[in-house]
């Protein structure tokens, strides 16, 4: 099989999981289409340095995870909103979704957002990989290059330390 064609079949494989990905980590369809194409773009240029050790999907994720706090260091002017068509959707398809609603979770979303970039690497890490990739405690520990057992500790005081500051309110 040509380079081209593998290549092809990875893309097609994985655009869409790594789509929603992103599209979990930013809330924003456009920005992430734009950040899935750079990821792939990201993953052809660096196809070199996935050594097998994990599946290709934990490779393509974490360099996912790189491209999207990439955007966010660089547009510091940056923040999450729903766009207008999802604003649309949510409106005619179901009536729980009032502007209120929206609202409200737009602004818890940006409120778990701020606290994650506030945690330490190591649990804002297992945390995007976990909840917003999706990924299993072993593909986890892969990406993140620690034990399943480390991953798992991680991310249960990760969990504890997010749940103690929503409560505190220390956050926006």
């Amino acid at each position: 099989m040509k380079l081209n064609e593998q290549y092809e079949m990875i893309y097609k494989k994985y655009y869409n999981r790594i789509f929603l990905f992103l599209n979990k980590l930013c809330s924003d369809r456009e920005l992430a289409e734009d950040l899935t194409q750079e990821t792939f773009y990201q993953m052809f240029l660096s196809v070199d340095k996935f050594r097998g050790e994990s599946d290709i999907y934990t490779f393509i994720a974490a360099i996912a995870k790189y491209t999207y706090l990439k955007y966010i260091r660089k547009n510091k002017h940056y923040t999450n909103t729903v766009s207008l068509i999802d604003l649309e959707e949510m409106l005619s398809d179901n009536e729980e979704y009032s502007p209120h609603y929206i609202y409200e979770h737009e602004y818890e979303q940006a409120n778990i957002r701020a606290l994650l970039e506030k945690l330490p690497e190591k649990y804002r890490d297992v945390i995007m990989y976990r909840i917003y990739a999706e990924m299993t405690f072993a593909q986890t520990a892969r990406a993140m290059g620690i034990t399943e057992n480390s991953a798992k500790v991680l991310f249960f005081r990760a969990k504890k330390k997010l749940l103690e500051e929503l409560q505190n309110g220390d956050y926006l």
